[in-house]
């Protein structure tokens, strides 16, 4: 082939190679805009007292603020939120049923019942309870026999059902936590992060929205006993629907809460409040995460970028069949940023200067960025959503070519 008939397609290959590396803009509806000279964002209210404390949200699972978020802690009570978040697993996928007898056994009602420090259902050595009613006394009493009953009915054991925690812990990137039982009582080693717990509410509220409506029920009546939920806030904001306080001496006053206000909801954290006063440590955890709520509310919005599936640009390919391939994301990408903020976000691809065929769908090609004052604030790989074959002979022979030329 001559060199005169070269030349349009490498004009076109450069048309196509310029357009086609474009940067990706956002696509979802222009916010309002920003005041012209916008205040700025005041920093996150930090918990009183508070060894470790987050705010995320939930759309986005962005971290919005937090102080010692990584910090492996005792964790009390919340622990049943990761007991919880096991048996609504088991219960998925068909192991056990909400209308399973659980029969309370002489150990569940020795090391969680009346006997005990902590929390309890009132569940009667050797009865036989419905699992669902076991169930509400997790979460909504925080039953320390309900847990191990739960465990013992789902695991076998209560040491077989901890080694099913670890084990979803660490499917669910819960990267600094381990349980050694199911109720959360001082055990060496029993630790989870501010982080980690946010992390499992958020999988929690996302993928068992049905189990999760447990949270928010403020009392619950079984043998004539009546139990009142343990999360004040579920009676101080209408909007806040979860999740679990906790204490012990060891861990100090916990709570994780999470509120939707509209279409956006926040997760809230704040671990080891260390008062001697009961009603003290009571206040100091719910008037903590009530703010962080109200701040986050106040000053953040979560935006849609791109959902699953849809295309983000067009990537110059060669020795291909066509000369393209789309770009996607596999997951949804969500943004949270500060209120009238959005229109400033940066998008960003990083992708290979010279991509050949022939390209799989769903393999990585690269990776979107959306930053924010020069701050990453979101990042997703992307891949491609076609499947590309390599092109005949000659047009494998012309792209080559060019790949020469180009590399020259």
């Amino acid at each position: 082939m001559s060199a005169s008939r070269f030349l349009p397609l490498a004009l076109a290959a450069f048309v196509a190679t310029a357009a086609f590396a474009q940067t990706p803009v956002p696509t979802p509806a222009a916010p309002a805009p920003a005041p012209a000279e916008a205040a700025p964002t005041p920093t996150a209210p930090v918990p009183a007292q508070a060894k470790a404390w987050i705010l995320m949200d939930h759309t986005s699972g962005q971290v919005l603020a937090g102080e010692n978020i990584d910090q492996a802690l005792e964790p009390a009570s919340i622990t049943k939120v990761m007991t919880s978040y096991v048996v609504a697993a088991e219960m998925a996928a068909g192991k056990v049923k909400p209308t399973d007898m659980v029969r309370i056994s002489e150990n569940a009602w020795r090391s969680g019942g009346a006997g005990t420090d902590g929390s309890y259902s009132a569940l009667a050595i050797n009865s036989e309870v419905k699992l669902d009613d076991v169930l509400h006394g997790l979460v909504i009493q925080s039953g320390n026999d309900a847990a191990i009953a739960l465990a013992e009915h789902v695991a076998g054991s209560e040491a077989a059902f901890v080694d099913l925690m670890n084990r979803y812990a660490q499917r669910l990137g819960m990267k600094n936590s381990h349980f050694e039982n199911a109720h959360g009582l001082s055990a060496p080693g029993h630790v989870m992060t501010a982080r980690d717990i946010a992390v499992l509410s958020r999988a929690l509220i996302s993928q068992f929205p049905d189990h999760y409506a447990l949270y928010k029920i403020k009392e619950f009546t079984y043998g004539g006993i009546q139990q009142w939920n343990r999360n004040g806030l579920l009676w101080k904001d209408a909007s806040v629907d979860g999740l679990k306080t906790g204490h012990t001496s060891a861990a100090g006053y916990c709570l994780a809460a999470s509120a939707q206000r509209g279409d956006q909801r926040l997760i809230s954290v704040v671990l080891g409040i260390d008062t001697q006063s009961k009603a003290d440590g009571f206040k100091l955890r719910e008037e903590g995460n009530l703010a962080l709520l109200n701040w986050g509310f106040r000053f953040f919005e979560t935006h849609s970028v791109y959902d699953a599936g849809a295309k983000v640009a067009d990537q110059k390919l060669w020795r291909g069949e066509v000369e393209s391939v789309p770009l996607g994301v596999t997951e949804a990408l969500r943004v949270t940023v500060p209120r009238g903020r959005y229109a400033e976000l940066k998008p960003s691809m990083d992708v290979p200067k010279q991509l050949l065929a022939p390209i799989a769908k769903g393999q990585q090609i690269g990776t979107l960025r959306l930053s924010l004052d020069g701050k990453v604030v979101a990042e997703r790989p992307l891949v491609a959503l076609a499947d590309v074959a390599e092109g005949g002979f000659f047009s494998r022979m012309n792209d080559d070519f060019w790949l020469w030329w180009e590399g020259e």
